[in-house]
Order: structure tokens, then sequence, then C-alpha cells
């Protein structure tokens, strides 16, 4: 059997080429786990995206 594989990386460094577990990579090629989506490069999930997108959209004082 096959090694499973990781989970993507919480944030995407923007290297190019993309690297292996880069999560915009895995949503490209539909191997994000059930449940996760990606949002402004970074991997969230479902249930939670709307409240990190505006959490982050913030700016910090």
């Amino acid at each position: 059997m096959g090694k499973p594989g990781r989970m993507p990386k919480k944030k995407c460094c923007q290297d190019k080429p993309r690297c292996k577990r880069c999560p915009l990579r895995a949503l490209a090629e539909g191997t994000l786990p059930p449940g996760y989506t990606v949002k402004k490069r970074r991997l969230v999930k479902l249930d939670k995206a709307d409240k990190v997108l505006a959490k982050s959209t913030r700016k910090a004082a």
C-alpha cells in the first residue's frame, strides 16, 4: 500500500514552481482533504471560511 498524503501547508509560500504541499496546487489537482478550501492563499475549513476572511481583512493598528 502507498503512503498516505500529507496535509497541505496552512499558507502558500508563493514559490514558483509550486511546492509539493502548496494549498493552491492541491486545490488545482483536486487533492484537498474533504471539508477544506483555499481562501486568499490560506487553507481553511469550509465551515469557518467566512469568519477567517473577515478577520484577515482587518488591518492591525
